[in-house]
């Protein structure tokens, strides 16, 4: 594409399409729907890396809608395959918006809630279907799902999809859908085992790489905290979400426990409105949640990873780690929540010390070292308990084994000799034995006398 094409009627869409466009506020394409919106209106497939908050969804959608253009029938023609229903109705959201001035019937497809609902709108006709993996698979088997129409197939977060098991569910999709298909990859990580994914699935893809595998935006200010325990962690949060100018952030825990955790001590403290989410919240509360969030009547919202993906929140100033990712490409994911649309944001890290071993991964990851802050002197440190450093402790063991497999660890306890296992018999014998040489030795005492 020429450096002159810089808007969105270089690429030929239809009135229909460019005008949404233009409501949307999209005025130029970013760098991934400038090279990768041409390459999939020609038909080929495409594999799209590139930052999370660039745009890869419209970098999808807007082919789609174009290929699909109007009404047709009743049978899906365009299939988006996504992760956590979070990222589906993001998806869904995006679809109408640049559908607007169409008549294209779209429908998404989750769990979490009944397939009642979802069933009657596939068969009062639809053209494009938004799914995580298994609710598709659900409807396929009980008949409602009819595939053969399918000509355009798309991988939203194939890495995500990877790490979260899907690749037999994906397997089984591949299995009963048109083997003639456009199909359409997208990730902002990418991952040696996507690759694989890629070539298994692709027919010679065009690859658009904007920036390096899991590169951060640089409109995003990274720092770390080197926090002793968790208990200091809550003091640091506090202090940060009084301190620092936040607008409105979202904490990332690892867990259920420390999420609700969290939510329970700042709900209590007057941070403005907060909520929290995760897998053990229902659906509706999840979606009201991140709806109130999104309009800006929430400040806080507490998370676990379930919302480092699917959630397009334009004006986040902050996120803050509260505890480090397992999965180090859900860092990327994780602060790519703040900085989109090249606004500013700022990504704030806590690490306990059984999490520096992983921080380190991930800054290997990134290509990068995130800048270290000490920790404010009005900020209360805490003693970790004895058994939080246990665990501490015992979690670094683990670490150290991976890397090493013959280290030890301070855990590890001497073998104890075994006791030699002695039947009755043997015990009696023994007994006898014993009475047999106090004798003897009793008659050459008396003999030496």
């Amino acid at each position: 594409m020429s450096n002159e094409a810089v808007g969105f009627d270089a690429f030929k869409l239809n009135k229909q399409l460019l005008n949404a466009v233009a409501e949307a506020g999209y005025t130029s394409p970013t760098a991934i729907q400038e090279k990768a919106i041409p390459l999939a209106l020609a038909g080929h497939d495409v594999l799209g890396i590139a930052q999370t908050g660039t745009g890869k969804t419209a970098a999808y959608v807007l082919p789609i809608l174009m290929k699909v253009k109007y009404a047709q029938g009743n049978l899906p023609r365009a299939l988006i395959l996504a992760p956590t229903r979070e990222l589906v109705m993001q998806i869904e959201e995006v679809c109408h918006q640049l559908a607007t001035y169409t008549d294209l019937r779209i429908v998404s497809l989750y769990g979490g809630i009944g397939p009642k609902t979802q069933i009657e709108q596939i068969q009062a006709g639809v053209d494009i279907v938004i799914s995580t993996p298994g609710r598709f698979l659900d409807l396929y088997k009980k008949g409602v799902m009819i595939t053969k129409e399918l000509k355009t197939m798309v991988l939203d977060e194939a890495d995500k999809m990877m790490d979260m098991g899907f690749m037999p569910q994906i397997r089984s999709i591949l299995e009963v859908i048109p083997v003639k298909r456009q199909n359409l990859l997208f990730s902002a990580t990418f991952a040696p085992r996507v690759d694989r994914l890629a070539a298994e699935f692709l027919e010679f893809p065009e690859r658009v790489e904007i920036t390096p595998s899991a590169t951060t935006a640089e409109t995003i200010a990274q720092v770390k905290y080197y926090v002793p325990n968790i208990r200091t962690k809550i003091y640091l949060l506090e202090y940060l979400l009084d301190s620092e100018s936040v607008k409105r952030a979202i904490i990332f825990t690892r867990s259920r426990k420390n999420a609700e955790e969290v939510y329970n001590f700042l709900n209590k403290n007057e941070f403005g409105e907060i909520r929290v989410i995760h897998a053990n919240k229902g659906q509706n509360t999840r979606i009201n949640s991140m709806d109130e969030f999104k309009s800006g009547n929430v400040r806080i919202l507490v998370a676990t990873d379930v919302a480092s993906r699917g959630l397009d929140v334009t004006m986040v100033s902050h996120v803050i780690n509260f505890d480090v990712p397992l999965i180090y490409e859900d860092y990327v994911h994780r602060i790519g929540r703040t900085g989109r649309a090249e606004k500013e944001g700022k990504a704030i890290t806590f690490i306990n010390p059984a999490e520096a071993w992983h921080f380190e991964k991930i800054e290997e990851l990134i290509r990068m070292e995130v800048p270290e802050y000490a920790i404010p002197k009005p900020v209360t440190i805490t003693e970790t308990p004895f058994a939080e450093n246990q665990i501490y402790a015992r979690e670094l063991d683990k670490l150290k084994q991976r890397d090493n497999p013959d280290y030890k660890g301070a855990f590890h306890e001497k073998k104890a000799k075994p006791k030699k296992n002695i039947g009755k018999g043997e015990k009696v014998k023994a007994k006898k034995a014993g009475k047999k040489k106090n004798r003897n030795q009793l008659k050459t005492k008396n003999r030496k006398n």
